[in-house]
């Protein structure tokens, strides 16, 4: 049995809780707090409108789906209309699956009160024996280039189509497959799920942002530590879930406490447990996950235990990733109210003559937008050099679009130039970016995308940057010389550089609405506000992380206090 399994004995909700698939990958105590009736009048946080806007946009994009199947499948289709009350929609999902139908679009399924489900799947796919198999249409993407996915194609999208794909290999999306699984659990309760003997009777299928293949999964398959498969994964995991929201729906002690996740950052919930954990100085605030469970196991529950704690002796735990002496340190800062510590007596930043950095500005999975560089000569300029300053590359058109070839095109030739330059005078250059997995990611992606087209380079020549010791990601010189006691985005360490954004909403969340409005994604005149306030807030993002890597090689960095002194 798995530690999560180990840990609860399921429960039969007859009557009780009953929830959907999402609760499957949500924290435990968003969980509980989902179903405690005494949490009603608990703080929450206001809502998200970058979350509701994806929530939209995915919906849209089930929408188009939807309507290019109906027109390419007429003679195999079978909708259930949206208008419908939930009642009536699984009645004529019902329907539908009593008359054979070969493909069920927005299919109702009844909820499962035994065993405490709910949920509904995009399309139902009968199979060969009889019985149906779930797809569902997410807008996230399920495939990366590689080969080994199981691939059908869209116009044809049964399993027994599929075949291994050469050019695509599937990404790991854990809440797709629970979400399969779950939906056939419930195809299972039902009556209206395929023989599980039959060959593809425990698959499901996903549809993504592409929207070009359906991705075909065996539910059975070992794909889960320990070889577990995905269905025995969903099951441990929704059986500790119903057993937490039982419990808190009948006030039974509770099975879930707070504790800091990374999910913590758009949990609605968030207020009410980080003003738990703040009154407890609980120490998930300082070690978030398994760690602090862990910790709170060998009786170190709070920072002030944990920075009590010999930094050179033997650890209490197994502690993966920081040296353990750093997690002291960690807590030390925070009770001193320190963001920021120095790891090292002298912090080293690669300089250069020629310095250019680098910001990328993506719109979700859609595509780059906007590449953005500023251009510095710290040794001074030399007859023939351009101007310092800041430069933007971007298209308007909504994203993805051809013409973002050209955009990154002028990028990629300006700064190819500017590295000509460095290297036709023997000065030395440098291109700084922070947290270089985005830049990376798009880069090649870029050219990858637009092979062949004018001014995109060979992915060699852009791979041969990416691995050059010049292209710097000063996210990692930061994780290398410093604590941050408050987290290690750029937003939370330029600040300690004396680094202010000027736009006091500037961040990654809000700059996607901002380009919605931009571009006019939604119906109305593209705002050229927006696109200034973009180029605004992309040059601040540029303008930081040159500011940063001056004061991490100025003696100001020597203010900040050394870790080994707290």
């Amino acid at each position: 049995m798995t530690a999560i399994e180990n840990l609860f004995t399921a429960v039969e909700p007859a009557g009780g809780p009953v929830l959907d698939a999402a609760a499957t990958t949500r924290c435990r105590r968003r969980v509980h707090l989902d179903h405690d009736p005494d949490a009603a009048s608990a703080p929450r946080a206001m809502p998200d409108p970058a979350l509701e806007q994806r929530r939209a946009d995915a919906a849209t994009h089930r929408e188009e789906l939807g309507a290019r199947l109906a027109a390419a499948l007429a003679g195999e289709w079978c909708e259930v209309p949206a208008a419908l009350p939930a009642a009536e929609r699984v009645a004529a999902t019902a329907r539908a699956v009593a008359s054979g139908a070969r493909l069920i679009w927005r299919a109702a399924l009844p909820t499962d009160r035994a065993a405490g489900r709910r949920g509904h799947a995009e399309l139902l796919v009968r199979v060969p024996g009889g019985g149906y198999v779930p797809v569902i249409v997410v807008r996230h993407r399920i495939t990366d280039p590689g080969t080994g996915a199981l691939t059908a194609p869209l116009e044809a999208p049964w399993p027994q189509r599929a075949a291994v794909d050469q050019e695509r290999k599937v990404r790991s999306q854990p809440r797709d497959l629970l979400r399969l699984a779950h939906l056939n659990r419930m195809l299972h309760a039902a009556g209206w799920a395929a023989d599980s003997r039959l060959r593809h009777g425990d698959h499901g299928g996903v549809i993504g942002l592409d929207a070009d293949v359906v991705v075909w999964h065996d539910l059975r398959a070992g794909h889960w530590p320990g070889a577990r498969s995905t269905l025995a994964e969903y099951d441990a995991r929704f059986a500790d879930r119903v057993a937490v929201a039982t419990a808190a729906a009948t006030g039974a002690p509770a099975l879930a406490e707070p504790s800091r996740v990374t999910e913590c950052r758009r949990c609605p919930w968030w207020p009410t447990c980080e003003a738990e954990l703040e009154r407890a100085e609980d120490v998930s605030l300082v070690v978030r996950g398994e760690l602090a469970g862990m910790l709170r196991e060998v009786g170190v529950a709070t920072v002030a235990e944990l920075a009590a704690l010999d930094p050179v002796a033997e650890p209490p735990v197994e502690v993966p990733g920081l040296p353990f002496a750093d997690l002291v340190a960690l807590a030390r800062a925070r009770m001193r109210g320190l963001a920021v510590v120095r790891r090292v007596a002298e912090v080293e930043v690669p300089r250069a003559d020629i310095e250019v950095d680098v910001d990328m500005e993506s719109f979700g999975e859609a595509g780059a937008y906007l590449w953005g560089a500023l251009l510095r000569h710290p040794s001074g300029r030399l007859p023939g050099d351009e101007p310092d300053g800041y430069r933007a590359f971007a298209t308007w058109d909504p994203v993805p679009t051809q013409d973002e070839a050209r955009s990154f095109a002028e990028f990629w030739t300006w700064l190819s130039a500017v590295r000509a330059r460095a290297a036709a005078t023997g000065r030395s250059f440098a291109a700084y970016c922070y947290n270089e997995q985005a830049e990376n990611r798009w880069l090649l992606a870029s050219a990858t995308r637009f092979a062949g087209m004018p001014g995109i380079p060979p992915l060699a020549e852009v791979e041969e940057f990416i691995g050059h010791p010049g292209w710097i990601d000063l996210f990692a010189v930061v994780s290398d010389w410093f604590l941050c006691a408050q987290g290690k985005g750029l937003k939370r360490i330029a600040p300690a550089a004396g680094f202010t954004w000027r736009d006091p909403e500037a961040g990654g969340e809000n700059s996607m609405r901002w380009y919605r409005h931009a571009v006019g994604m939604d119906g109305a005149p593209p705002d050229t506000q927006q696109r200034e306030r973009l180029l605004a807030y992309n040059a601040d993002d540029v303008h930081a992380t040159q500011v940063l890597r001056e004061w991490m090689t100025s003696p100001a960095v020597k203010r900040v206090p050394l870790a080994a002194d707290l």
